[in-house]
């Protein structure tokens, strides 16, 4: 298919840009667990939420987080390189997360969160569900983290939500300290399952000669990292990177699902996932580049979106053609039968209201209708042409329950290369 109008797509943005929207991707990532828990509370109680989470983050960070060292070379087995990783982790997307590191040597750190977007979203709902996620569920989840650097680390709260008092800060303060008396930690199960597959050893870095930026992350940790400090090539590599993650996250929440609750009710969740990022993450693309109710502003949308990337491994391409946008899914490393399932697995039914969501954030009128089967001529498995209906529709349930997450309307504050050191973390 011949594309008849240019489509503005993440490889062809400016430095600036795509240095927000790495931030924007980060955050995306972030916005998929807040897209399924709601869900998960609803249907089988607040109880069922650790359990999931933890296996779905246990399972995907070890994994995605060998995958951001491998991509902008830096890597070790001291606190730094763990750091190094944090910065730029789809569980601590920047200032949302707002981690302040310190490294005292190769053994010995420290952090404390100056804003927690995750709290923001808990508190209101109650202390229980506060102490479920930061002792439950981080305790395990911190460690996997960590120890994918090294095993040996350990870390150690000095304090940490619930608040006491209720306005303390920062709102969290943690040791890291990597110890030779203590046992090495086992990768868990979870993560021995997908550290093979293609999403987690695909490679798509595309290095070539741009010089406006760090070009990695070797050398010291920079404690004020900022996105525009790299190249335009190491933030394409952040921005497919981001992108993995987040499948990653996705194949490992599918998993956890499927093993408590059947086949059938993943499918469910993570179609409403899907769905409920679809439209969040597209009404923040939106509020950012400004894409108009055109075929090529739809067309531009679809391809910026990080739920139908990196093209790489999902098969997910968009053009303009016969005066349309229209989006086509190929066979892809994603389609393969021995890759974990991830939303480019779901039924057609299901990832068109996902597109339906992205696209109703340009015009509410506007919906994804699938074409008839060609063929495959061209590898292609299915394909929708985006229409503009008579009638404007509601945003879907599963993307109102998205925003109800800080995350939606959080607006970064950093931005631009560094200029000046940050200081030295709070005291506790």
């Amino acid at each position: 298919m011949t594309s008849d109008l240019p489509v503005l797509r993440p490889d062809a943005l400016n430095h600036a840009d795509l240095a927000h929207l790495c931030r924007e991707y980060l955050l995306a990532g972030h916005l998929i667990d807040r897209a399924a828990m709601g869900h998960i509370i609803g249907t089988h109680g607040a109880g069922a939420v650790a359990d999931v989470a933890i296996d779905e983050w246990m399972g995907a960070s070890p994994v995605y987080t060998a995958r951001t060292q491998r991509a902008l070379g830096f890597g070790g087995d001291d606190v730094e390189t763990m750091f190094k990783g944090m910065q730029i982790d789809i569980g601590a997307p920047p200032e949302f997360l707002d981690f302040r590191f310190v490294v005292h040597d190769a053994t010995h750190g420290e952090f404390t969160l100056a804003h927690c977007g995750a709290l923001m979203d808990v508190e209101p709902i109650g202390e229980e569900m506060v102490h479920t996620m930061c002792h439950t569920i981080e305790d395990p989840t911190f460690e996997a983290t960590a120890c994918a650097s090294n095993p040996r680390a350990r870390l150690a709260a000095v304090h940490r939500p619930p608040r006491v008092p209720a306005d303390r800060m920062p709102h969290c303060h943690w040791t890291v300290e990597i110890r030779d008396d203590v046992e090495a930690w086992e990768l868990p199960a979870a993560a021995r399952a997908l550290e093979q597959c293609r999403a987690a050893t695909i490679d798509l870095a595309r290095w070539g000669l741009s010089d406006d930026g760090r070009g990695d992350y070797a050398g010291p940790l920079d404690a004020d990292l900022r996105m525009e400090d790299f190249s335009t090539d190491a933030l394409s590599a952040i921005a497919g990177e981001a992108t993995m993650q987040s499948h990653l996250l996705v194949a490992s929440f599918w998993r956890a699902i499927e093993a408590r609750y059947g086949a059938e009710h993943a499918v469910d969740l993570v179609t409403r996932q899907f769905r409920g990022v679809a439209g969040a993450v597209a009404r923040r693309l939106q509020r950012w580049f400004g894409f108009e109710a055109s075929p090529d502003g739809f067309a531009s949308l679809l391809a910026m979106h990080p739920g139908l990337g990196p093209d790489r491994y999902t098969g997910w391409s968009v053009e303009v053609v016969g005066g349309s946008a229209v989006v086509t899914q190929r066979w892809a490393p994603a389609t393969d039968a021995g890759e974990p399932r991830t939303w480019a697995t779901l039924p057609a039914d299901s990832i068109t209201t996902a597109l339906d969501a992205m696209v109703g954030e340009i015009d509410r009128r506007a919906r994804c209708v699938p074409l008839v089967d060609d063929g495959g001529t061209d590898g292609a498995i299915a394909r929708w042409r985006v229409e503009l209906g008579d009638e404007p529709r509601r945003r879907h349930d599963d993307v109102l329950m998205t925003l109800f997450s800080t995350g939606a309307d959080f607006r970064f504050e950093r931005v631009g290369q560094r200029t000046a050191a940050r200081p030295a973390p709070e005291g506790s």
